[in-house]
């Protein structure tokens, strides 16, 4: 990977783990009622929510688990993801 490109990728999804909360917390919704409703682990969701899959690690959320929680939050999906991404192939 070349320098940087994590790091990249972590401001990405910190500000969809930022996003994310905002959406639930504006629904009223816990983390456990997110995930069921997108058939989602809580321990899963929950490291979505923080951005991290391991300490230190940027989450990589499968598409098809930002697709299950944007119909959840019933938001597009450009109203959940972040408006910069990172370049994908400077890994």
């Amino acid at each position: 990977m070349k320098p940087g490109a994590d790091d990249e990728w972590g401001v990405f999804v910190r500000h969809l783990a930022v996003q994310l909360r905002r959406l639930r917390v504006e629904s009223g919704l816990d983390q456990e009622e997110v995930a069921s409703r997108a058939n989602l682990s809580r321990f899963i969701y929950g490291q979505y929510e923080k951005g991290e899959s391991r300490r230190g690690t940027p989450s990589n959320p499968a598409l098809r688990s930002i697709i299950a929680i944007s119909q959840v939050f019933d938001v597009p999906l450009e109203q959940l993801l972040p408006v910069t991404f990172p370049d994908p192939r400077n890994r």
